[in-house]
């Protein structure tokens, strides 16, 4: 199953879910990728002694998962993008969708 994941939220343990989900999913041979979205975006480096972001989505991007940046939302906090988020578009969100055969919101 090809599973789109939309996440607009940096709040830890949210967002530590959301990356969880996409990895189990992983591991169960479904494609998955992620689109960031607003506050969403800073999930790269967030780090919390019990729910490590950062760590979850680095093996998300090891074990095959796909990532996307709002492209946007990324400039309105003068970040660029990087090799696991790259800057995307409204049109890549909407191709997720399309592609996608469930869609989950975090």
């Amino acid at each position: 199953m090809k599973i789109g994941i939309i996440l607009q939220t940096k709040e830890f343990e949210k967002a530590w879910n959301a990356f969880r989900f996409g990895l189990i999913a992983l591991k169960h041979d479904h494609e998955v990728k992620i689109f960031l979205m607003g506050e969403a975006v800073e999930c790269e480096g967030l780090t919390h002694e019990k729910f490590d972001v950062g760590d979850k989505l680095k093996d998300f991007v090891h074990f095959g998962g796909e990532i996307f940046a709002c492209g946007t939302c990324l400039k309105s906090r003068c970040m660029g993008e990087t090799e696991a988020c790259p800057m995307s578009t409204m049109n890549d969100c909407l191709s997720l969708v399309l592609w996608a055969d469930r869609m989950i919101t975090f």
